[in-house]
């Protein structure tokens, strides 16, 4: 079974940088990641596709976070500039096999705070 091992996360001044980095042990189809502020639904942030060609941005998110991944490493990672209070999150990776719309492997996750 693929496993997911994020880093990355922290704390941060509004309109600070952070990149989270999640290692999957093997090679794994679409990649993404999903945060969750305390008492809101989880969203998908972002998501890239195995070969990096098609990506996805939440309104929330679009022109401030990139993803990107380097698929040599099994690695997918989360730029996220210009960051700001609502971005405070517990971010998650998660992947799916390319021929499938269920996210079926999860990560830990990991804290991302922004202050004011």
């Amino acid at each position: 079974q693929v496993q997911l091992a994020e880093s990355g996360g922290g704390f941060v001044q509004a309109g600070g940088s952070l990149r989270l980095t999640c290692a999957a042990s093997e090679s794994i189809g679409t990649m993404g990641w999903f945060r969750q502020a305390p008492g809101q639904q989880r969203e998908l942030a972002a998501s890239i596709t195995d070969g990096g060609d098609i990506t996805y941005y939440s309104d929330s998110v679009k022109g401030r976070f990139a993803i990107s991944r380097d698929n040599a490493k099994n690695t997918v990672y989360l730029q996220m500039n210009n960051l700001r209070p609502e971005d405070t999150a517990v971010y998650t990776c998660a992947a799916r096999s390319r021929y499938s719309s269920i996210w079926g492997t999860w990560g830990q996750g990991t804290q991302v705070t922004v202050s004011s």
